[in-house]
């Protein structure tokens, strides 16, 4: 199967009521792992590549990882272009391949995230390639992607048909609450469910996504504890909020910190039980199982998205 974009995938997730995964890759035993729990499960992906990802990992690199995948699983696959900040990486992105783009103006002013929203819209639209927009800021750091308490901000829903009218983006990310990297909350989360369903009811059928949806599941937590790591008071967004968010208009949730926490504590645990093991098979494979094993419960458990391939 070849690859896909996001239209058919959203239709059909907002019309059932589920969400597709759209998981962050870096690495070959990453894919292998999301791609894995997906086949298992017959699930439909999202396979995100970050702006750092691609400095990391090389762009050729990763879309042959991703075009092994579609032969092994002969799934739906989309090829998304993570927080997308200039139009130059997003025309890269498109030229080279990928499927979906997301341009994220949210840091600019309302009316210069239209423009460049608008103008990355153009050009994607004329290849077939869908579009992610966001408004609001979200808080936290992940790879290239920084901001302060201070400077986030929710989605204002008032904005939403504006800019989506004007831009003609095809999905819109939005700030309700979540937040990137694994220190999300110093209590229990509390997202903002008004402004989703306000959202949903300007604008029905509309696929919104959400950033940060990590749960930073506290098994992994305490796994990096044990074997040498600090990691004090990581809290993430419970997986009953996503499911919630799932069965309404989000049709795509991001998943970056848990994959990352669920390899970085599988290898410390190798590294601790076998401290010189240096063969790097060793360590790969049972971090790989580990993310197949995470992105099935996330597949069946939270998205809701097991059999809708």
């Amino acid at each position: 199967m070849p690859m896909v974009n996001t239209t058919e995938m959203f239709k059909k997730a907002y019309a059932g009521g589920y969400a597709i995964g759209a998981f962050n890759v870096n690495n070959m035993e990453i894919v292998q792992g999301i791609t894995e729990a997906a086949k298992e499960v017959n699930a439909p992906l999202i396979l995100q590549v970050s702006s750092g990802a691609r400095k990391y990992a090389n762009h050729t690199y990763l879309m042959k990882l991703i075009e092994a995948a579609l032969i092994e699983t002969n799934l739906p696959i989309a090829v998304h272009l993570d927080h997308g900040d200039t139009f130059e990486l997003c025309k890269s992105c498109i030229d080279g391949g990928f499927t979906s783009v997301m341009i994220d103006g949210s840091h600019h002013s309302f009316e210069e995230n239209i423009a460049l929203t608008k103008k990355v819209v153009e050009y994607a639209h004329d290849k077939g390639v869908t579009v992610e927009g966001e408004l609001g800021r979200l808080a936290g750091v992940e790879d290239d992607v920084n901001v302060s308490a201070e400077d986030s901000s929710y989605t204002h829903p008032n904005e939403v048909e504006e800019f989506v009218s004007r831009t003609g983006v095809d999905s819109l990310a939005i700030a309700i609450g979540t937040s990137h990297g694994a220190f999300k909350f110093t209590g229990e989360a509390h997202l903002r469910f008004d402004i989703l369903e306000e959202i949903q009811r300007r604008m029905p059928g509309y696929p919104i996504v959400l950033h940060g949806a990590s749960s930073v599941i506290p098994e992994y937590v305490d796994m990096i504890n044990t074997f040498g790591g600090k990691m004090p008071g990581a809290k993430g967004v419970p997986e009953e909020m996503l499911r919630q968010a799932a069965s309404m208009a989000v049709c795509k949730i991001n998943i970056d910190s848990d994959l990352r926490l669920a390899m970085t504590a599988s290898i410390r645990k190798v590294f601790a039980q076998s401290p010189g093991e240096f063969d790097p098979r060793k360590y790969l494979a049972p971090a790989r199982d580990e993310i197949r094993k995470l992105v099935k419960n996330k597949l069946v458990n939270v998205l809701g998205c097991a059999g809708k391939a």
